[in-house]
């Protein structure tokens, strides 16, 4: 052990006194090992970049039925409590699910309804209030019996009904509904009031996020049906509903992760039931990934090569040239493994000094690159960036290609005679 730090200090010491040639050879591996690393970080960063992008956007995770279906509220639970699903709330019929609404200016505006509640990733997203129903029993402190009633509903607009209608939030409107029943057009109101508003990178159509009961008493009122929670005196008249389960035609569905999308559409697939998923966009961006990892691992692969070559020689002709020195040590009393550790040690001290260096370049290069790309970045979001554990895993990677490069010449330097030296004395 003894001899083996003596081997490790001196080792040290020649590679300080070679001083020019031990700068060459840093200087060498960085040259090798700094493109790669710029290289990496810019398909790391662009690619992590796609892919947070497409994870942070509610509508790529959202899956939806196409046409109409049926399903209850039990096969609703069963996704609901499905590991990758994250969000689910049934859908009425497309044809029942609209609304006029009504400014206080008397700007019209027709637009489409779409569930919503607590936990809407879209909402959650872009930081919008969840719409509610505000009761007159709550405000009042009524009796339990007393029958409640809407005083009005919270809703949530798209940028573009928004700025049709010329709404801020806790704005207040009316929404109108319109059906022939019995051979007669009849109309319901219900008051509203903007709780929030989605900016246009969220919705680019005219959409009403509302409570689900508000879209269930659209549909029910079209179907003919009095809905009693809304107020008879504001239209909402017709036939009771019929007892029994409601059906839905469709839902609005969140899947946790970009992975469980994927995953989710084959399950649907494999039931028979056709989903909108943003899958294909998903896919893209995988095959991209897959695509530039394979164009580094063969440029890394050949610069591993070249490095692992140059290594070698180098380190070698570097043993050759100090035969003298390790016989001499051999004569003092030192091991084959003791000898075995100085052109190792001076080979890893290569690689240390190296990957410093490269690291350093690299940090400068990509905040230039992030710099040069800033107007299409937000927030954390670059184009050229490395993780601590990326750092790391090159330097072992480069460590360990010096060890096996400067394992050759470490052999020789190990089996150096002193009978040699001793002749050349």
């Amino acid at each position: 052990m003894r001899l083996a730090l003596q081997s490790l200090r001196l080792a040290v010491a020649d590679y300080c006194h070679e001083r020019l040639l031990s700068l060459c050879a840093v200087l060498t591996l960085a040259a090798v090992l700094t493109p790669l690393l710029i290289l990496y970080g810019v398909k790391f960063g662009v690619v992590q970049t796609l892919t947070d992008r497409l994870r942070n956007e509610p509508r790529t995770l959202e899956i939806s039925p196409v046409g109409s279906g049926h399903f209850d509220a039990d096969y609703l639970e069963r996704l609901r409590e499905h590991p990758s699903v994250a969000f689910v709330l049934p859908r009425t019929r497309a044809i029942a699910a609209t609304i006029d609404l009504l400014a206080g200016d008397g700007a019209r505006l027709t637009a489409s309804l779409e569930p919503s509640a607590a936990g809407d990733p879209l909402l959650v997203r872009y930081g919008a209030s969840v719409p509610t129903l505000m009761l007159d029993s709550g405000l009042h402190g009524a009796a339990p019996d007393t029958p409640r009633r809407i005083l009005w509903s919270g809703v949530v607009l798209s940028a573009p009904a928004a700025e049709k209608l010329g709404l801020r939030v806790g704005d207040e409107l009316e929404g109108r509904f319109e059906r022939r029943y019995q051979g007669v057009v009849q109309r319901a109101r219900l008051p509203l009031r903007v709780t929030g508003i989605l900016p246009l990178a969220a919705e680019q159509k005219s959409l009403v996020f509302a409570p689900l009961e508000v879209v269930e008493a659209a549909e029910d009122f079209r179907d003919g049906r009095a809905v009693p929670l809304f107020g008879a005196e504001r239209g909402w008249t017709g036939e009771p509903r019929p007892e029994g389960p409601r059906v839905y035609a469709g839902f609005r569905l969140h899947a946790r992760s970009l992975e469980d999308v994927l995953a989710l559409r084959q399950a649907f697939a494999a039931r028979g039931l056709e989903v909108y998923t943003q899958a294909e966009a998903i896919a893209q961006v995988r095959q991209l990934s897959a695509s530039l990892n394979l164009i580094f691992s063969l440029i890394g692969a050949a610069a591993g090569v070249g490095f692992l070559t140059s290594t070698a020689s180098s380190m070698l002709a570097a043993v050759a040239r100090k035969e003298r020195l390790l016989g001499l040590l051999r004569l003092m009393g030192f091991s084959t493994g003791a000898l075995l550790l100085f052109p190792l040690a001076q080979s890893l001290l290569t690689a240390l000094l190296g990957t410093a260096l490269a690291g350093g370049i690299f940090l400068l290069a990509a905040q230039a690159v992030n710099h040069l790309f800033a107007g299409s970045l937000s927030g954390l979001e670059s184009v050229c960036r490395l993780l601590p554990e990326h750092f790391a895993a090159a330097l072992l990677i480069v460590a360990g290609l010096s060890l096996l490069a400067a394992l050759g010449p470490a052999l020789r330097a190990g089996r150096i005679e002193p009978s040699e030296v001793i002749r050349e004395v």
